[in-house]
């Protein structure tokens, strides 16, 4: 199955990079196009995270009784259709920022819907002694995507305009939805009665777990002070530190390039450390932002950038593997939907509160108190059996979500 999920790793690549290009053109369309205020810019990004928290539950229920490659096939050509909409109302003069407001709502679902689902097919595609391996390649896919895709996005808008910039992330979408169809999607095992399925499932098993719930409540806790963190790491070094936009800019192309690199290494290094001490050097090297930050040296920034975009790496491979090689198999679908909501929701949280508590306390407290967070999810776990875990556990068996 090694070249099934090389065709779905190329149509998540391409798609990725199309919506890297997205993250930066459609905010630049209702500033550029339509002189979008600040409460409607505010409104057009929570409406793209709203459906993760709204039906991420709900969404994993679906993923588990649908055709993951009918999922994967019919989410890459609704967001081909809604993508393609935004430079024909432009072209057409008929481009509002209600448009945008739907665009933003039904794209977020149906990514919602395709992670979800590429995520349940992976473990399906690889033997499991490539799982490691397979959760590497994908997550070099969004590394690369977002390292590379806002320069990309840039130059694209600045040649075509942000409307018609958003017409190659639509374009991408063909790509992905012909990778889709010719996947041969493996046999699943029996899904749940309708009669027996349960929103809670997927928290049920991450919960029910003595691996997976310290690992879930670890990454909810670092997830949300990482996004404390995030905001605040430009202020500060233009505020307090007083550096460059230049600077700046290679900070976040630095992060970016190292968990590019870290997602090459990764597999190794569980291997040789184990699942679980690899976990927590990834969460440990994260952190290491902040106190680079407080140090106010230029060298030690860059080099905790390096250490945090590696990090990264470190601690995502385990995570996904863990979760899937763990999860009953017809279940995996709502397992994975609950993680995402778990931690995309402790982002959201994370980020409203970086702006209140930097308010109320300034900046370099805010950063203490988001450092001292991603030190606590690391405490989470180093406390729990995931200290110990150095391979893969047995399989998962099929269990009900009662």
């Amino acid at each position: 199955m090694r070249g099934e999920f090389r065709k779905l790793w190329i149509g998540q690549l391409v798609s990725a990079s199309g919506s890297a290009v997205t993250t930066v053109a459609l905010p630049l369309v209702a500033v550029v196009n339509l002189q979008a205020s600040a409460v409607q810019m505010g409104a057009l990004s929570a409406l793209t995270i709203a459906p993760h928290l709204v039906f991420g539950l709900l969404a994993g229920v679906w993923v588990d009784r649908w055709s993951l490659r009918r999922v994967l096939i019919w989410t890459d050509v609704g967001r081909l259709l809604l993508l393609g909409s935004v430079p024909a109302a432009a072209a057409l003069g008929w481009l509002r920022i209600e448009q945008l407001y739907v665009v933003a709502v039904l794209t977020g679902l149906l990514a919602l819907l395709s992670d979800t689902a590429s995520q349940t097919m992976l473990p399906r595609l690889v033997p499991r002694e490539d799982l490691m391996r397979a959760n590497s390649a994908a997550l070099l896919n969004l590394n690369l995507a977002s390292t590379l895709g806002p320069s990309a996005a840039g130059f694209l808008v600045q040649v075509l305009t942000a409307p018609f910039a958003i017409l190659v992330d639509a374009a991408s979408y063909v790509v992905s939805t012909v990778a889709a169809y010719l996947i041969r999607e493996p046999a699943r095992a029996p899904a749940q009665p309708r009669s027996e399925v349960r929103l809670s499932a997927g928290l049920r098993v991450l919960f029910g777990d003595r691996m997976l719930a310290p690992l879930v409540v670890s990454a909810g806790v670092a997830a949300m002070s990482g996004a404390m963190q995030g905001p605040l790491i430009v202020l500060f070094l233009v505020r307090e530190l007083h550096k460059s936009a230049a600077f700046v800019g290679l900070t976040l192309t630095t992060f970016g390039a190292a968990a590019v690199a870290g997602t090459f290494f990764a597999t190794a290094w569980c291997r040789r450390v184990g699942l679980g001490r690899s976990y927590l050097s990834g969460v440990f090297m994260a952190s290491l932002t902040g106190v680079a930050l407080f140090t106010g040296k230029t060298a030690l920034i860059l080099l905790g950038q390096v250490f945090a975009g590696i990090g990264m790496a470190l601690f995502a491979v385990p995570q996904r593997t863990l979760r899937q090689s763990l999860a009953p198999p017809q279940l995996l679908g709502q397992v994975t939907a609950s993680w995402r909501t778990l931690v995309i929701g402790g982002q959201t949280v994370g980020a409203a509160a970086s702006g209140v508590l930097a308010t109320a306390l300034q900046i370099r407290p805010t950063l203490l108190i988001a450092t001292a967070g991603m030190l606590a999810g690391l405490a989470v776990a180093a406390v729990s059996p995931l200290r110990g875990l150095r391979d893969l556990p047995e399989e998962a068996r099929s269990m009900s979500p009662h």
